[in-house]
């Protein structure tokens, strides 16, 4: 009796091994990819803020963790439509007319907003008071919203009075005193809005939703 020999062919045999470059370009490839996504995270999404400086106590404390909200800005810049942030919001926004505050080129400042397009906004005394179609009568933000919080410390003893035109904010700090912002370089373009405050993460004890 014969028997032909075949060839043994195990189960368990192995693929040729990817080349080292081929694992080097994957790799590198995956870190791209990470780098990419991150960044487009920071730039559409949100992003962390470290507070700098007083000018809005007591809401945030100077060296306060932020995160910032960006999607409702994106929108409006992929939609072709303006982004007006709501009164009473703290955002975050981009300015360059800072001379005035001893300051010189583009930063980011963070504030609230007081005036919204449209409005006629009048401070006498340190009192804000809003004008709109909504308040023909007046609106007192500062008394009436829910950050009632505010330094009510004037920073000028004359009255001004700002009309906001269709693409205008006034923005201000909450501390009034030290707050370099609408009262000094103007009403801002809501196309420097960056985004809007949306949670305080650290200090780990004052945690807060905005």
């Amino acid at each position: 009796m014969t028997f032909k020999r075949h060839k043994q062919v195990s189960s368990f045999d192995s693929p040729k091994a990817p080349s080292r470059w081929r694992d080097a370009l994957s790799f590198v490839g995956i870190i791209l990819m990470a780098l990419v996504f991150a960044l487009a995270i920071t730039s559409f999404v949100f992003r962390s803020y470290a507070v700098d400086g007083p000018s809005m106590e007591p809401t945030l404390q100077n060296q306060d963790k932020l995160i910032i909200w960006k999607v409702p800005r994106t929108w409006s810049m992929i939609t072709g439509h303006q982004y007006v942030p709501k009164r009473g919001d703290v955002i975050v926004f981009n300015e360059n007319n800072l001379s005035q505050c001893d300051q010189t080129g583009t930063r980011q400042l963070i504030k609230r907003v007081i005036g919204l397009p449209g409005d006629k906004v009048v401070i006498e005394n340190g009192v804000v008071t809003i004008y709109d179609h909504a308040h023909p009568n007046g609106l007192q933000p500062d008394n009436t919203l829910a950050y009632n919080k505010t330094r009510f410390i004037p920073y000028t003893n004359r009255s001004e009075t700002v009309q906001l035109n269709s693409h205008q904010l006034f923005v201000m700090g909450d501390n009034r005193q030290v707050s370099c912002d609408s009262r000094i370089f103007g009403p801002i373009n809501t196309s420097q809005v960056v985004g809007q405050l949306v949670i305080r993460i650290l200090p780990i004890s004052k945690t807060k939703l905005f």
